[in-house]
Protein backbone atom coordinates (compact mmCIF):
# COMPACT_ATOMS: atom_id res chain seq x y z
CA UNK A 1 0.00 0.00 0.00
CA UNK A 2 1.00 3.56 -0.89
CA UNK A 3 2.50 5.57 1.58
CA UNK A 4 0.32 9.09 1.37
CA UNK A 5 3.60 11.16 2.73
CA UNK A 6 7.00 9.52 1.48
CA UNK A 7 10.22 9.85 2.81
CA UNK A 8 11.63 11.43 -0.15
CA UNK A 9 8.62 14.29 0.30
CA UNK A 10 9.80 15.34 3.99
CA UNK A 11 13.38 15.05 2.95
CA UNK A 12 12.49 17.22 0.22
CA UNK A 13 10.74 19.63 2.20
CA UNK A 14 13.43 19.59 5.24
CA UNK A 15 16.12 20.61 2.44
CA UNK A 16 13.89 23.23 0.72
CA UNK A 17 13.50 25.06 4.48
CA UNK A 18 17.37 24.51 5.42
CA UNK A 19 18.39 26.17 1.36
CA UNK A 20 16.23 28.81 1.96
CA UNK A 21 17.53 29.87 5.31
CA UNK A 22 21.28 29.15 3.83
CA UNK A 23 20.89 31.41 0.96
CA UNK A 24 19.35 34.02 2.96
CA UNK A 25 21.63 34.40 5.58
CA UNK A 26 24.75 32.54 4.74
CA UNK A 27 25.31 33.56 1.01
CA UNK A 28 27.14 36.85 0.65
CA UNK A 29 26.98 37.42 -2.79
CA UNK A 30 25.44 40.42 -4.37
CA UNK A 31 24.15 38.70 -7.29
CA UNK A 32 21.95 36.05 -5.35
CA UNK A 33 19.68 38.83 -4.01
CA UNK A 34 16.29 37.90 -3.51
CA UNK A 35 16.32 34.59 -3.91
CA UNK A 36 13.27 31.58 -3.54
CA UNK A 37 13.05 28.11 -3.16
CA UNK A 38 10.11 27.19 -4.60
CA UNK A 39 10.58 23.52 -5.00
CA UNK A 40 12.85 20.55 -4.39
CA UNK A 41 12.73 17.18 -5.75
CA UNK A 42 14.61 14.25 -4.42
CA UNK A 43 15.30 10.76 -6.22
CA UNK A 44 14.52 7.68 -4.20
CA UNK A 45 17.93 7.06 -3.03
CA UNK A 46 18.56 10.48 -1.81
CA UNK A 47 21.81 10.63 -3.83
CA UNK A 48 20.86 14.23 -5.94
CA UNK A 49 18.69 16.90 -5.66
CA UNK A 50 17.12 19.56 -7.88
CA UNK A 51 16.54 22.79 -6.36
CA UNK A 52 13.81 24.86 -8.24
CA UNK A 53 15.07 28.71 -7.83
CA UNK A 54 12.92 31.65 -8.64
CA UNK A 55 14.88 35.23 -8.54
CA UNK A 56 13.49 38.95 -8.30
CA UNK A 57 14.68 39.62 -11.66
CA UNK A 58 13.66 38.53 -14.96
CA UNK A 59 16.64 39.47 -16.81
CA UNK A 60 17.85 35.75 -19.16
CA UNK A 61 21.55 37.05 -18.41
CA UNK A 62 20.84 37.92 -14.76
CA UNK A 63 19.10 34.74 -14.13
CA UNK A 64 22.15 32.63 -15.82
CA UNK A 65 24.69 34.57 -13.29
CA UNK A 66 22.67 33.53 -9.92
CA UNK A 67 22.16 30.28 -11.53
CA UNK A 68 26.36 30.05 -12.30
CA UNK A 69 26.68 31.22 -9.00
CA UNK A 70 24.79 28.84 -7.10
CA UNK A 71 26.53 26.20 -8.98
CA UNK A 72 29.84 27.08 -8.19
CA UNK A 73 28.44 27.65 -4.23
CA UNK A 74 27.03 24.37 -4.62
CA UNK A 75 29.70 22.69 -2.34
CA UNK A 76 29.36 25.40 0.29
CA UNK A 77 25.91 24.61 0.00
CA UNK A 78 25.88 21.31 0.95
CA UNK A 79 28.43 21.07 3.36
CA UNK A 80 26.15 23.83 5.17
CA UNK A 81 23.09 21.85 4.87
CA UNK A 82 25.19 18.39 5.99
CA UNK A 83 25.72 19.89 8.85
CA UNK A 84 22.07 20.91 9.60
CA UNK A 85 20.23 17.49 8.89
CA UNK A 86 21.59 14.52 10.22
CA UNK A 87 21.52 12.34 7.26
CA UNK A 88 23.94 9.56 6.57
CA UNK A 89 23.67 10.33 2.37
CA UNK A 90 23.84 13.82 1.31
CA UNK A 91 22.40 14.56 -1.84
CA UNK A 92 24.42 16.53 -4.85
CA UNK A 93 22.60 19.78 -5.27
CA UNK A 94 21.43 20.84 -8.70
CA UNK A 95 20.08 24.48 -9.25
CA UNK A 96 17.25 24.73 -11.56
CA UNK A 97 15.28 28.26 -12.67
CA UNK A 98 11.86 27.59 -11.98
CA UNK A 99 9.52 29.56 -14.45
CA UNK A 100 6.46 28.61 -13.35
CA UNK A 101 6.04 32.19 -11.49
CA UNK A 102 7.46 34.03 -14.84
CA UNK A 103 5.08 32.00 -16.64
CA UNK A 104 2.13 32.31 -14.64
CA UNK A 105 2.61 36.61 -14.06
CA UNK A 106 3.04 36.70 -17.99
CA UNK A 107 -0.84 34.58 -17.93
CA UNK A 108 -2.67 36.83 -15.42
CA UNK A 109 -1.21 40.07 -17.74
CA UNK A 110 -2.70 38.29 -21.00
CA UNK A 111 -6.11 37.28 -18.80
CA UNK A 112 -5.91 40.94 -17.37
CA UNK A 113 -5.54 42.57 -20.72
CA UNK A 114 -8.01 40.10 -22.67
CA UNK A 115 -10.82 41.38 -20.13
CA UNK A 116 -9.46 44.96 -20.52
CA UNK A 117 -10.13 44.51 -23.82
CA UNK A 118 -13.59 42.59 -23.51
CA UNK A 119 -14.80 45.83 -21.09
CA UNK A 120 -13.65 48.05 -23.86
CA UNK A 121 -15.38 46.62 -26.56
CA UNK A 122 -18.34 46.21 -24.93
CA UNK A 123 -18.41 50.00 -23.20
CA UNK A 124 -18.34 50.71 -27.18
CA UNK A 125 -20.80 48.23 -28.60
CA UNK A 126 -23.24 49.61 -25.87
CA UNK A 127 -22.23 53.51 -27.03
CA UNK A 128 -23.33 52.70 -30.55
CA UNK A 129 -26.02 50.87 -29.37
CA UNK A 130 -27.07 54.00 -27.48
CA UNK A 131 -26.73 56.02 -30.42
CA UNK A 132 -28.71 54.17 -32.51
CA UNK A 133 -31.57 54.48 -30.44
CA UNK A 134 -31.37 57.77 -30.01
CA UNK A 135 -31.48 58.45 -34.12
CA UNK A 136 -34.19 56.42 -34.32
CA UNK A 137 -36.04 57.66 -31.39
CA UNK A 138 -35.42 61.19 -33.10
CA UNK A 139 -37.01 60.37 -36.29
CA UNK A 140 -39.53 58.59 -35.20
CA UNK A 141 -40.74 61.66 -33.58
CA UNK A 142 -39.90 63.76 -35.93
CA UNK A 143 -42.47 61.77 -38.20
CA UNK A 144 -45.19 62.01 -35.39
CA UNK A 145 -45.38 65.79 -35.24
CA UNK A 146 -45.74 65.69 -39.35
CA UNK A 147 -49.10 63.57 -39.34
Amino acid sequence: MAREYARTDRVGQQIQKEIATILMREIKDPRLSMTTVSAVEVTRDLAYAKIFVTFFNDDAEEIKASLDVLAEAEGYIRSLLGKRLRARIMPHLRFVYDSSMSEGVRMSALVAQAVASDKHADEAENISDNDEDNDSGIESSGSEQDK
